[in-house]
């Protein structure tokens, strides 16, 4: 089974709080908007858009 990477609803949320103070808000709202577009994406592709 390859590892694809790909961020859920569950990891966000779990982890929302360490995402604003490591990365700030805007990277949490990326996050949340590509979960809300039900796009795939990962973590790394929200924080260097």
């Amino acid at each position: 089974m390859a590892i694809r990477g790909v961020i859920t609803g569950k990891h966000v949320l779990f982890n929302a709080t360490t995402i604003v103070r490591e990365f700030g808000p805007r990277i949490l709202l990326r996050c949340c908007v590509a979960l809300a577009l039900r796009r795939p994406t990962t973590f790394l592709a929200c924080v260097y858009r």
